[in-house]
């Protein structure tokens, strides 16, 4: 990467503090309401009554939760016999009044100064077409440039999607993360509560992104967003989330669903950098479904949290549909990061690429779970997997789990693995010219993300090599 966005004179101000108080932002927990914990119809109802939802929707959440109770925990993967639903607040209100304001100035000061440190505002001003930011349940903030909103573009918390535009969120709602499809999609159909719901209607690009940030901040809570983004034919977005929360001794519990539809030739982009604290289960389905000629591109970095199930999907439906998979993952110290990819190839000459990458020090594991899928008559599907692993010592785990099923004789896929250490040559030679060891350890890392990382916009260039530092700290010694 160049040496531009390692050192822009704003990082300290877009990522926070210092790395002793990363995640030291508690806030006081003063509420308008906090369901009891555990999850039950009651607390379900409650939910949807706040909400002042149709009765479709109260239905349907409490359909999930029947689907949930029989499908039960997945036994696979990482250990998550840690994570009590009974000890889990599953909705906590902000505040008394539903929906949210576009101006900061109506956030509760001590809110909005978290927002500010990690550099929501002055983003907003110069990069972004648009910002949600999200506080517990609830969405507190949302804010469209008005060049976009003229244009027909709906970028909305998603309660306020479902109030304002109905059948458009009816038609496509939980078409592509049904509740059946896994447990913790069926858990979040159950208690969802915000998100992001965005439309772009046909042939407008919207050339700068769109942003959402989710806080968490009460202890034990559990946070369960919906976004729904549906991109109409030769139209283009790009979506960026960030997430994070400070560290408590109990455990939290974040699982979105985010679903998207990229209609033909329509260019879809979401990224995400997600620094939940360690003490966060990061339990996430993604999954978008790709028409004849588009292409979706799903960037996904994953830093924090003390275990990550994610695994960003592409369902290649259309001739000529590309998906691509960029994702990171760092573990460090009772970190266990189980993310990777899945592309569908169910149409004649689609595309995919997935690149990999992961980094695992002191107890830290790091997991790398895939599937490409090619579905007879799929001909010409080409699909290439890049899957590097980096040890920063002799503690540290790396896992890989790649499934490949053809089903489609001229399809063409590669697969790619590779573990490997730090190079003590190369360390000895940066510290030849003048860096300390924790710095040569951390530019050898930034060098090994730097494909996954140059695809980001700048500003979030930087906050990752920040973020980057500060999981480095500590590494020597």
């Amino acid at each position: 990467m160049a040496d531009a966005p390692m050192q822009h004179p704003d990082a300290d101000k877009l990522v926070g503090m210092e790395h002793e108080k990363q995640y030291d932002f508690q806030l006081p927990e003063e509420y308008f309401y906090k369901s009891e914990k555990g999850l039950t119809p009651e607390v379900i109802e409650k939910i949807s009554a706040f909400k002042g939802e149709p009765q479709w929707m109260l239905d349907f959440r409490l359909k999930s939760l029947e689907i949930a109770m029989k499908k039960g925990a997945p036994t696979w993967g990482p250990d998550l016999s840690g994570l009590d639903f009974d000890d889990i607040y599953f909705y906590v209100r902000p505040n008394e009044e539903q929906g949210t304001t576009n101006s900061w100035d109506d956030i509760p000061e001590e809110v909005r100064a978290t927002y500010q440190r990690l550099g929501i505002p002055e983003a907003e001003q110069k990069v972004l077409a648009g910002v949600g930011a999200q506080y517990e349940s609830e969405m507190v903030y949302h804010s469209l440039k008005e060049e976009w909103e003229k244009q027909g573009v709906i970028f909305l918390d998603t309660d306020t999607g479902l109030q304002e535009h109905e059948e458009l969120f009816k038609e496509y709602f939980a078409t592509v993360v049904p509740p059946n499809d896994n447990y913790y999609a069926a858990v979040n159909s159950a208690v969802w509560s915000g998100g992001s719901f965005v439309y772009v209607p046909k042939g407008v690009e919207v050339d700068v992104p769109l942003q959402a940030y989710f806080l968490l901040n009460a202890q034990n809570i559990g946070q369960f967003e919906r976004t729904l983004i549906i991109v109409e034919e030769g139209a283009k977005a790009h979506y960026i989330e960030g997430c994070t929360a400070p560290t408590y001794a109990s455990d939290s519990f974040h699982s979105g669903v985010i679903e998207i539809i990229a209609k033909d030739n329509a260019n879809v982009r979401y990224s995400t950098i997600q620094n939940w604290s360690h003490n966060v289960y990061n339990l996430v389905t993604q999954r978008a479904l790709v028409h004849s000629g588009a292409s979706m591109g799903w960037l996904d970095g994953n830093l924090g949290s003390k275990v990550t199930m994610k695994y960003p999907s592409c369902y290649l439906l259309g001739p000529g549909a590309h998906g691509e998979v960029l994702s990171i993952a760092f573990a460090g110290d009772g970190q266990h990061q189980d993310a990777g990819a899945k592309v569908i190839h169910a149409a004649p000459n689609t595309s995919s690429s997935v690149v990999s990458k992961s980094i695992s020090k002191g107890e830290g594991t790091s997991s790398y779970r895939g599937l490409v899928q090619i579905h007879e008559g799929a001909e010409n599907a080409k699909s290439n997997v890049e899957c590097d692993a980096l040890l920063l010592d002799d503690t540290s785990k790396t896992n890989t789990y790649p499934y490949i099923e053809i089903d489609e004789k001229s399809a063409h896929v590669g697969h790619e693995a590779t573990v490997s250490k730090l190079n003590e040559e190369q360390i000895f030679y940066l510290m030849s010219r003048g860096l300390a060891e924790d710095e040569a350890m951390a530019l050898i890392v930034r060098g090994f993300l730097e494909p996954v990382a140059k695809e980001l916009p700048l500003e979030y260039a930087v906050e990752l090599n920040r973020l980057i530092e500060l999981e480095m700290e500590g590494s020597v010694g």
